[in-house]
């Protein structure tokens, strides 16, 4: 079953990187070179302080990819199994607390994270010397790592890997791609605290002598930055590749040498557009926490080609059971057993379609209804770009359909003449003829953009809180000075808030009389505030960079705050945005009190 997967595959296990010479450059910092020997260095003070650890199983969450790949390596070679949360919020780390030994990396201080670069006594046997003997070959039935499903089907499961799963991922990977890529350098727009980050843009390129750069890119001035002068590939997912053709920064895409996808279903148009922007058609990775990659794609866009299939990986084998769900046997998989998937397929001479998850017929009144049918017709219409569907428990136990939609610009311009109610009901006549009664929403959300986690994934607890009621007003008959507000996503370094801008609010007042808009330096005051609640910020306001405003907001109006926090550079980045474009950007210079 295990195949080999041909001789130029690098051996993870054999620690390849030991090899480089002291001067290879392992990734990017900031515009500068971290160099192989840096890099083993850090490996080994990592070694010695888990070595001498209590414990044997760490969660690990550094926003760095340098400092997160020492970390990892140093774990491995300590014997230590690294946990991988997706976030170091609060309850994360209250429920990893009794699954771990210990805390890696960026957690918050009353976790007690263990940190490199301090010295402890070396481990019995270890002299600290970086020779041969300080490399010993990694085994490969170790777990080491734990993983955890995105969620977008309830609470996540923990999923153990062996060291030998990954070694066969990353030989498939570069028996896939190496030939495409060459010495691209690794660009990221997600997060290396998932199982695809993990392999695409720590294991697979460290593991070939790839250059990766330490920081993610998810706002698109972050990858015009980032992008560098040679040879780079861009590791994305639909959530960011759907919103790059919207912005006027746009990245030099002249040295790209490949444009990867995961992490959900890449619509057709985002495709295209990206196709478009970086001159390269996507390719798309299907897989998933569990199961590691199963099958990729290149979709064409020329007129009168249709989607490709899937076609599998390397020694991956697929089929349909009796219902339609596809089956998987690979040996990224820790046996050979059959795995069954949530998705149903088709299979055909050139692979399989993907036909919707199997796992998402539920029952109301005994009534069998189809998530997927509701959200493929709702896309479908004129009025809705992208749309999900759940079923939402009321106030007296009666359970029903909510949706939530992203409205294309007919939708937009039937919202902004006509209200809620008016999209509500054309939307309710779409599905009318084509599902029961029962299966109508009865509740609607309108949004911007779907609320994804840091590897671009749609959850369902974070469309969940969307529908949960507003906090009661206040007694007080002062006007409001904040917006209402919704957290879509918080990370490390990265939060995403929907804001809805009451019509009552104060600063409104005078601002001006007939025609209210939202003043800039209200602007400001909001994104800063909030990115205090977000993150913990240095206390002193050194000033504002780069400061755009380029639409109004107007009463009534909801606006996406995007946040970005660079510890390093104590550097906070905003972009408030709706459906009808930017409204503002800036960066907050912040520091000591």
């Amino acid at each position: 079953m295990r195949e080999a997967l041909g001789a130029a595959a690098p051996d993870l296990l054999l620690l390849p990187f030991q090899d480089f010479p002291p001067d290879h450059v392992t990734g990017w910092r900031d515009g500068a070179p971290y160099a192989n020997a840096q890099f083993r260095a850090d490996i080994l003070d990592w070694r010695r302080r888990l070595a001498a650890a209590a414990g044997t199983r760490f969660a690990l969450f550094d926003t760095d990819t340098l400092r997160f790949a020492a970390a990892l390596f140093g774990a491995w070679l300590a014997g230590k199994t690294v946990y991988l949360p997706s976030d170091a919020l609060p309850d994360t780390c209250r429920a990893l607390q009794a699954e771990v030994d210990g805390f890696i990396g960026d957690f918050e201080q009353q976790w007690r994270p263990l940190g490199a670069g301090e010295s402890p006594l070396p481990a019995a046997g270890d002299d600290g010397s970086d020779d041969g003997a300080a490399w010993p070959p990694l085994p490969a039935a170790f777990a080491g790592l734990v993983v955890y499903t995105s969620g977008s089907t309830g609470r996540a499961q923990a999923i153990p890997k062996t060291l030998s799963q990954m070694v066969c991922e990353v030989a498939t990977l570069e028996a896939l791609f190496g030939p495409t890529l060459g010495r691209a350098e690794i660009v990221a727009t997600v997060s290396h605290q998932h199982i695809y980050g993990l392999l695409f843009k720590v294991l697979w390129p460290i593991a070939a002598g790839r250059a990766v750069h330490a920081q993610s890119a998810f706002f698109p001035e972050d990858l015009k930055r980032i992008v560098p002068p040679r040879p780079w590939a861009l590791l994305s997912s639909p959530a960011h590749l759907k919103r790059f053709p919207e912005q006027p920064t746009r990245p030099d895409a002249a040295q790209l040498r490949a444009v990867f996808s995961s992490g959900g279903p890449l619509p057709a148009e985002a495709s295209r557009q990206t196709w478009q922007l970086f001159g390269h058609r996507p390719l798309e990775i299907y897989g998933s926490s569990e199961t590691g990659g199963i099958a990729w794609r290149q979709p064409h866009h020329e007129p009168g080609l249709r989607r490709e299939s899937w076609q599998t990986m390397p020694a991956v084998h697929v089929r349909t059971d009796a219902e339609g769900a596809l089956e998987v046997r690979s040996p990224h998989l820790p046996d050979d057993a059959w795995f069954t998937m949530a998705d149903r397929a088709e299979m055909n001479e050139d692979g399989f379609i993907l036909r919707g998850r199997a796992d998402r017929i539920v029952k109301l009144e005994e009534k069998r209804i189809s998530l997927d049918q509701i959200e493929r017709l709702l896309a479908a219409g004129p009025l809705v770009a992208e749309a999900r569907v759940l079923v939402h428990e009321g106030k007296r136990g009666r359970a029903f359909i909510a949706a939530f939609a992203v409205p294309t610009a007919a939708g937009h311009a039937l919202l902004a003449r006509h209200g809620k109610p008016a999209l509500n009901a054309a939307l309710r006549a779409l599905l009318a003829g084509a599902v029961e009664g029962i299966a109508l929403p009865r509740l609607w959300r309108y949004l911007d953009a779907m609320p994804v986690n840091a590897q671009g994934k749609i959850t369902v607890a974070a469309l969940a809180a969307l529908l949960e009621p507003p906090s009661p007003p206040s007694p007080s008959p002062q006007r409001p000075t904040m917006p209402e507000v919704t957290e879509l996503l918080r990370t490390g370094e990265e939060a995403r808030l929907s804001l809805r801008v009451p019509e009552n609010l104060l600063y409104f007042e005078g601002h001006f009389p007939g025609s209210p808009i939202l003043p800039g330096v209200v602007q400001t005051d909001w994104a800063l505030a909030l990115g205090r609640r977000c993150f913990a910020l240095p206390p002193r306001f050194l000033g504002v960079a780069a400061l755009k405003f380029q639409r109004v907001i107007t009463p009534g109006a909801t606006v996406t705050l995007e946040l970005q926090y660079d510890a390093a550079k104590a550097a906070l980045s905003f972009r408030l945005h709706s459906g009808s474009g930017q409204h503002a950007s800036g960066r907050f210079l912040l520091g000591p009190q």
